[in-house]
This record gives C-alpha cells, structure tokens and sequence, in this order.
C-alpha cells in the first residue's frame, strides 16, 4: 500500500478524498487502473500525484476516455502508462486528453510504465 508520506501528501492536496466511499468510489477505481495493467506501486505513483484522479466517475470520465483513446490506437499498456507517469491528463477534457497523449507517445515516451 501506500507509504505514510504519500498519503499525506494525497491528503493534502486533495482533502475531500477523506469524503470518498472506499467500496462505492476508491476500490472501483483501483481495480479499474489494475485491470489496465498498472502495478500496485504505478497505482500508489498516480493517486499521490493526482487523488482527484479517484473522484473522476468510472462510467463518465474514466472508461470512456480510456476507451477513447483504444479507439485513436492506443493499447491497454499505453493508457496504463499515461495514468501511471500523468494521471491529471484524465481530469482534462477528452480533445486534450488525446492531444497530450498522442504527444507522449509520439515521443516515445510511453513505451515502458
């Protein structure tokens, strides 16, 4: 799990985590990042970057951009790496959620999470 240190810094800068549902929002959003190829240390890396990424819904933000960008060529282990190295790029609005991958790949820069 997450160390001491990363959790307080999740805390804060984002602390309405503390509000959050561990079975309704937190476990669902895990599982899904898991499920995307993310190991637990990836996970661990992108909540302390970005918590919010755990208030973003599943079914409106999340498995629709991810599903947005299989659809430009990106593969599973891609979008794994996108969480994994920018999560806050899912917090943003599908046109720059593309444009900034689509850099990040470009760049190479998504090759190994």
């Amino acid at each position: 799990g997450m160390d001491g240190s990363q959790i307080a810094k999740a805390i804060s800068s984002f602390p309405n985590i503390l509000l959050y549902s561990l079975e309704a929002n937190l476990k669902p959003c895990v599982q899904w990042m898991s499920g995307l190829g993310m190991d637990g240390s990836q996970i661990e890396t992108a909540i302390a970057t970005f918590p919010q990424i755990l208030s973003l819904s599943l079914e409106a933000n999340l498995k629709p951009k991810a599903q947005l960008l299989r659809e430009r060529g990106f593969t599973n282990a891609e979008i794994a790496s996108t969480l994994a190295k920018a999560p806050q790029l899912f917090g943003h609005s599908s046109t720059r959620l593309v444009h900034r991958t689509s850099l990040l790949q470009a760049q190479g820069l998504l090759t190994e999470t």
